[in-house]
């Protein structure tokens, strides 16, 4: 855990699915972010909490 982030439940986050395709999410814990392979979009974990909004998404290649 680096600075003042919360370490976030490994269980929850194998919970959640992608909004846009209820597929699984590949968790990036250098990246604190949940990456959906089939939308190439990567969402963002602030504070702990995923923030499963397309408008917050990150495209990746």
């Amino acid at each position: 855990m680096t600075g003042n982030a919360i370490e976030t439940d490994r269980r929850m986050l194998e919970a959640l699915v992608c909004p846009c395709t209820q597929a699984t999410l590949r968790y990036d814990a250098e990246a604190q972010e949940l990456i959906s392979e089939g939308t190439k979009l990567a969402y963002p974990i602030r504070n702990g909490i995923p923030i499963m909004l397309d408008s917050e998404a990150r495209v990746i290649d």
